[in-house]
């Protein structure tokens, strides 16, 4: 369920039912649901449906794939960021779209279930690229093989060689199509395990075989050692994602308001912001609290992106709750309250019986020259 209103009563409500084993509760943050909810992308995708479908199932689908879900919404409408409307807005887009591919890149799309705002990220696709994808997908059916992309209208050699190596297709014919390896790389893969007596299959699973592979043999101009690397640490752990494995998290049962903070709580909590005085911690009560830089960390803190990253999940102390203003202000320390003062630089401290160089006003012949005049 999303953590919106009602979020926490759902969830209590849900884990008093008698659920099958297996089955998590698993609360989302739904920031920017609302603004797909009614977007152009959410229209395509479900006609028919009204905006609270279309919402409830993008938060369903962030717990299935966040990436492939949050790259459908302007990264503005997240939430995330300090003073990111005060910036140059069309350098703050250039920089967002960037990072925003480095992940899609980084982590790799399955072409047979990507959506035309996903593939748009892929190195290589533009929307036009990505729509034709999606039209030759609808009216052929899945790809089965990397090779097939290249019946893409307009897809042309530049783009297959840019993309292809971004682009996963599992259960394909080829077992490397599900992995990182380029398709330019495949007649060295097969060099390797023919060089071996084995099959493409027993290299990518026998690590004896992996381990007899001397790698100078196969450099060439077009592929050279730190390539073949990267080629044989894929082989290692095809298509495996780069991603951390999914971790269920609970809020503290009985918190789900405000007014049910004490001062002294010791809380579970989640970052979900991080600026330049501290972070922002959601603990389930509809109103996030605020870690100062000062209560970060038992050491002196400079830059709270040292200490905290946002969807970090954390323990926190409370250390005094505003309802008024509705303010909550929390700590990390293990000593919660005190605050850690910069260090000074290194250096001796000067002593103040020291004699110290004269200063121009100072000057005997100065103030003998002043006097005269």
């Amino acid at each position: 369920m999303g953590n919106g209103t009602g979020g926490r009563e759902t969830e209590a409500f849900l884990r008093s039912l008698t659920l099958p084993d297996g089955i998590p509760v698993v609360m989302v943050n739904e920031s920017g649901a609302s603004v797909y909810s009614a977007s152009q992308a959410a229209r395509d995708e479900f006609p028919d449906h009204d905006v609270t479908v279309r919402g409830a199932v993008s938060i369903g689908r962030r717990l299935m794939d966040p990436l492939a879900e949050l790259v459908k919404i302007d990264p503005k409408s997240i939430g995330v960021g300090q003073y990111q409307h005060d910036v140059d807005q069309p350098s703050l887009k250039r920089s967002l779209d960037d990072v925003a591919m480095s992940c899609v890149n980084a982590v790799g799309v399955e072409v047979n279930t990507a959506s035309a705002q996903l593939l748009t990220y892929v190195s290589g696709l533009g929307l036009q690229l990505a729509s034709n994808l999606l039209a030759y997908r609808n009216e052929n059916g899945p790809f089965s093989s990397r090779e097939e992309l290249k019946k893409v209208p307009r897809l042309g050699p530049k783009a297959f060689e840019q993309a292809a190596g971004f682009l996963r297709i599992r259960g394909g014919k080829n077992r490397l199509d599900a992995s990182a390896v380029h398709p330019e790389s495949y007649p060295v893969v097969k060099a390797m395990a023919a060089d071996l007596g084995c099959a493409v299959e027993d290299l990518m699973r026998e690590e004896t075989f992996r381990g007899k592979i001397d790698l100078s043999k196969y450099v060439t101009e077009k592929t050279g050692l730190p390539t073949l690397n990267d080629i044989l640490k894929e082989l290692a752990k095809p298509g495996r994602d780069p991603r951390q494995e999914f971790e269920e998290f609970r809020f503290a049962e009985g918190i789900e308001k405000i007014e049910d903070l004490q001062p002294g709580m010791k809380l579970d909590g989640i970052v979900t912001n991080v600026t330049a005085f501290g972070a922002f911690v959601d603990l389930g009560v509809h109103q996030d609290g605020l870690v100062h830089i000062s209560q970060l960390s038992d050491r002196f803190v400079k830059d709270p992106h040292q200490v905290v990253k946002v969807q970090q999940k954390i323990k926190v102390t409370v250390l005094s709750v505003d309802l008024e203003r509705k303010r909550i202000a929390l700590s990390m320390k293990k000593e919660p309250g005190k605050a850690e003062r910069e260090p000074k630089p290194e250096g001796k401290s000067p002593d103040p019986r020291e004699k110290r160089t004269p200063g121009p006003f100072n000057n005997p012949f100065v103030k003998a020259f002043r006097r005269e005049e």
